[in-house]
């Protein structure tokens, strides 16, 4: 089986120039409040036209929804991809991009079970990265390991973080090691140096994505949502994964700068904690994509907007309804997938 690193590809930082932005719409039968579905799909509408607002787009509809959904939208760089598909989070069964040194670009192909088995059936959402991949004319690494978008970030440098929570987690890959995981991951990715943090938040319903707790702000710059509040499950969750990034050395070295964000506050729908982060935050090309959730967040939307501002004063933050879509299980990072600026080849 030829390799991602055998080819000398690898996956590139986020915040490198994109071509283009991925998103699938929702599909009613496969929503956690199906009633909401009008609702959540302005707030995809709303997020794809932000998004648009920096860079193309292309919005992933099953065929019957086609012409309902292109009725939604008069922007010229937003455009249709008809490929059927379960559900909408594309950051978790959607390709994962890789350039070589000649800046040719490459998918990855992982394998994708529905976080776990949680939400049948999942075959449409499976065969989603292929079809993109062909649709492209791109070259495709079939990966024999079951992982999502949202559970890994990188530094594009060799560095890549994970959470322990789900990448170890026995209902992914039940029949390999972790040494077995970190292989494929490494050989796929094409980094040197994996850091594990242990937990992602408290209730996170993908068993603990990183998307939702740290993220590289650039090599050598690690950007963590933190708890102040002990009497909350996130203290101990947040303070442990501070710890680890403090004693932890990248790939090349170096020790981390870390930025934290303070949580937005303890919000629940139906007893359910919503797992609320400023963390699941976008790079679009000059800007970020940040949702914010008003209301008792007010004061941390003011914070997290000011450090991330602060961080990347190049980049316009354009901020988001962040409780439109929520309250099915994750947010504007979850719902993208970046296609990196390349050479076709």
């Amino acid at each position: 089986m030829t390799k991602p690193k055998d080819l000398n590809y690898s996956m590139p930082a986020e915040w490198t120039e994109h071509e283009r932005t991925f998103i699938s719409w929702p599909v009613q039968a496969s929503m956690v409040y199906p009633e909401d579905h009008a609702v959540v799909s302005q707030g995809y509408a709303d997020l794809a036209k932000a998004i648009a607002e920096f860079e193309p787009v292309t919005v992933i509809v099953n065929p019957s929804d086609a012409a309902q959904v292109k009725a939604m939208f008069t922007e010229s760089n937003v455009d249709f991809l008809e490929i059927q598909h379960n559900d909408a989070w594309f950051r978790d069964n959607g390709p994962t991009f890789v350039l070589n040194e000649g800046q040719e670009i490459a998918a990855v192909n992982w394998k994708f079970n529905a976080w776990g088995g949680k939400y049948a059936p999942w075959d449409l959402d499976d065969n989603v990265a292929p079809q993109i991949a062909e649709h492209h004319g791109v070259k495709r690494f079939d990966a024999p390991l079951v992982m999502e978008g949202g559970s890994i970030h990188v530094d594009g440098e060799g560095t890549l973080l994970t959470t322990k929570e789900c990448l170890l987690n026995t209902n992914r890959n039940p029949d390999l090691s972790r040494e077995e995981i970190e292989a494929h991951v490494r050989n796929f990715a094409n980094v040197e140096k994996i850091i594990w943090l242990n937990k992602g938040l408290d209730g996170d319903e993908t068993d603990g994505h990183v998307d939702n707790i740290a993220c590289f702000a650039a090599p050598g710059k690690i950007i963590l949502q933190v708890c102040d509040d002990p009497s909350d499950a996130n203290y101990a969750i947040t303070q442990e994964n501070l710890e680890i990034l403090r004693s932890a050395t990248d790939a090349k070295g170096r020790s981390f700068e870390i930025i934290q964000i303070e949580q937005p506050p303890l919000t629940f729908f139906e007893e359910q904690r919503l797992t609320l982060s400023y963390l699941n935050f976008y790079f679009v090309n000059g800007g970020i994509i940040l949702p914010v959730f008003g209301g008792t967040a007010e004061e941390t939307d003011r914070k997290a907007i000011e450090v991330l501002q602060a961080a990347f004063p190049e980049r316009r933050i354009r901020t988001i309804n962040g409780m439109s879509i929520i309250k099915e299980g994750g947010n504007v990072h979850c719902t993208t997938q970046q296609m990196p600026a390349s050479k076709k080849g």
